[in-house]
């Protein structure tokens, strides 16, 4: 309803009287005021891979038994007889489908037509888009997995497991495979460089030498994080010169927060208290080649005794771990109330 009684904007009957016959002067622009922004799911569809049909629409081959076997020999040369040993495995994720329906009413259009400030059927096509990418952050930090759903990170790391970083994944059971399994470690206290950093060469000790390359924690862990940087910045004024001539300024504190070559940035998806470190070389959206965020276009409703159309925003896609024992999960940090 139009807003009377304030500013330059009588009340009572004038004020009433002039909404009347008064144009409103309408920003033609919708501005969101929900959803938010997702670096993790940003760093899963940067590395995305393509994936077509099939059942186990995503096969890796993974290695986790030795082909063969070091043996010492003396100088004449001889080895015992090489056996045959079996060490491959495969990874099997099918890709999970996830759908944004839009619906477009036949006399919204009509009444739209030439007299819409913003068109509602632009507010919804733009809406799917941040719908769909909310949708696969919220299961890809917090779901269950498995199931209809994308896969996710706590299903990787195996968080629901009867022992924290085993149970199922990719078709292949971590608790009867140690090779397959993720590193779940509870820390107590403060987020400080010290501890994260621990946190990273446990990773990497982890990872058989291989560290990660991204973290990310929750807002509230993260800004305690980075209270262990503040207190040690210094401001470098070049002679004769002083920040205000400098067009940036002063730059205090960091996007990410940069702790044995392993930036750790903010996801307000990830739960407070936890913060998870991961390899992008093995972890990446597969996404099916004939419906990567797709719009079906729009059918008449006619058939259902409904003037309009309805359309369909699409993606048949999964998130999938080549190698589990990259992911490093660190549990029991104490977080800020931001």
């Amino acid at each position: 309803m139009p807003l009377i009684g304030t500013g330059a904007v009588p009340g009572g009957a004038i004020g009433t009287e002039l909404t009347v016959v008064t144009r409103r002067a309408f920003v033609p622009k919708m501005v969101v005021q929900i959803y938010r922004a997702t670096p993790v799911l940003s760093a899963c569809l940067a590395n995305a891979q393509t994936a077509s049909g099939g059942v186990s629409s995503v096969t890796i081959p993974v290695q986790g038994l030795p082909f063969t076997t070091a043996q010492p020999t003396d100088y004449s040369g001889a080895f015992n007889q090489p056996m045959i040993q079996n060490g491959s495995f495969e990874v099997d994720v099918n890709l999970a489908a996830v759908v944004v329906p839009i619906p477009f009413p036949g006399l919204e259009g009509l009444i739209q037509l030439n007299a819409a400030v913003v068109p509602l059927i632009e507010a919804r096509m733009n809406d799917a888009g941040n719908q769909i990418a909310d949708y696969l952050s919220t299961q890809f930090l917090t779901g269950a997995g498995g199931g209809i759903n994308v896969d996710s990170l706590p299903l990787m790391a195996g968080l629901a497991a009867a022992t924290a970083g085993q149970g199922s994944y990719g078709n292949i059971d971590g608790a009867a495979n140690d090779w397959w399994r993720a590193n779940v470690r509870t820390v107590a206290g403060n987020p400080t460089r010290a501890l994260v950093l621990r946190d990273i060469v446990s990773a990497t000790k982890f990872a058989s030498g291989e560290a990660p390359n991204i973290a990310a924690a929750g807002p509230g862990t993260w800004e305690l994080l980075s209270e262990d940087f503040l207190s040690l910045e210094q401001y470098l004024i070049t002679p004769q010169q002083s920040f205000d001539q400098s067009s940036l300024g002063a730059r205090a504190g960091f996007t990410a927060l940069m702790i044995g070559a392993v930036p750790v940035y903010m996801d307000l998806g990830i739960p407070e208290g936890q913060i998870w470190y991961w390899n992008t070389r093995y972890l990446a959206a597969y996404i099916h080649e004939a419906a990567a965020f797709a719009f079906t276009g729009f059918a008449s409703t006619l058939p259902n005794n409904q003037l309009g159309y309805v359309g369909a925003l699409v993606v048949l896609m999964n998130f999938v771990c080549a190698k589990r024992k990259t992911i490093t999960v660190a549990t029991g940090y104490s977080s800020n109330v931001v």
